[in-house]
C-alpha cells in the first residue's frame, strides 16, 4: 500500500510516516499543496492524509482538484474544530477527517476503516491476462521491466474490471456502473473509453489480447488464456 502524507509541519509528517511504515505502508511526503498534487500524480497512492493549512495551495483546493480526476481515499488532518470547515471538506469529497492532536493508534484505525469502506484494503494490485499485465495501484500497463504505459483513472477501472472477468462478455450497464458509478456514464462515453484503451493494449501486448464488442450486449476482454 502507498500512502501520501501532506503536512507542512515536518516533525509531525515524519512521525506520521514512521507510524505508517511500521504498518508496512510505502510513504511519500509533501509539505505544500502544489507538491502534494505533483506527488499524487507521480506516485498514485492508495490513500492520502491531507492537512488543511498548507502553503501555496490549501487542503480544500488540493482535495477539490484530486476529486475532479480521481477517487483516491482522502483523510483530512485539521486543527480546525469549526463544523463548517469539516462539512466543507466532506462535501469536497474527503472520506474522513481527524482532529489534531491524534494518537498513532487512532490514525491507523481510521486509515484502515477508510480503506475498507473504499474497497481498497485488500484489493489485488496486479492483474494478468494473456501477455497483458496491469498494475492497478500505479495505473500502468507493464510492457518491459523498465517500461510502462500510464492509464487514466477511468481506463484503469475499465481494464481492471475486464481483466477480472476475462473471457466473459459484460453488459454495457454493468461496465458503466463499475467505471462511473454514481457519476453516471453512458454508452457513448463507454465507446470512447474503449477506443482509447484498445490503442494502449495494442501497444502493451504482442499477444492476441483484444476487447471484443458483441453488438447489443456489451464488451469482453479476450486473451489466449481466457
Amino acid at each position: 500500500m502507498i500512502a501520501l502524507v501532506v503536512e507542512d509541519d515536518r516533525v509531525l509528517a515524519d512521525l506520521i510516516a514512521f507510524t505508517l511504515r511500521r504498518e508496512e505502508f510505502q510513504v511519500f511526503l509533501a509539505y505544500d499543496g502544489q507538491a502534494a498534487l505533483e506527488q499524487w500524480r507521480e506516485q498514485r497512492p492508495n490513500i492520502i492524509l491531507l492537512d488543511l493549512n498548507l502553503p501555496k495551495l490549501d487542503g480544500f483546493s488540493v482535495c477539490s482538484r484530486i476529486r475532479a480526476e480521481d477517487d483516491t481515499p482522502i483523510i483530512m488532518l485539521t486543527v480546525r474544530h469549526d463544523e463548517d470547515d469539516i462539512v466543507h471538506g466532506l462535501e469536497l469529497g474527503a472520506d474522513d477527517y481527524i482532529l489534531k492532536p491524534f494518537s498513532p493508534r487512532q490514525l491507523v484505525a481510521r486509515i484502515q476503516s477508510v480503506l475498507r469502506r473504499s474497497g481498497k484494503a485488500h484489493a489485488p494490485a496486479v492483474f494478468r491476462a494473456g501477455g497483458l499485465t496491469l498494475d492497478s495501484n500505479r495505473r500502468t500497463l507493464l510492457v518491459e521491466p523498465d517500461e510502462s504505459i500510464y492509464l487514466t483513472s477511468l481506463e484503469n477501472r475499465l481494464l481492471r474490471y475486464l481483466m477480472m472477468n476475462s473471457g466473459q462478455i459484460l453488459t454495457h450497464e454493468d461496465i458503466i456502473g463499475q467505471v462511473w458509478g454514481s457519476e453516471g456514464g453512458d454508452r457513448d462515453m463507454l465507446r470512447q473509453l474503449i477506443r482509447r484503451l484498445r490503442r494502449k493494449i495494442e501497444t502493451a501486448s504482442d499477444d492476441m489480447v483484444t476487447i471484443e464488442n458483441v453488438h447489443g450486449r456489451g464488451y469482453g476482454l479476450i486473451a489466449p488464456d481466457s
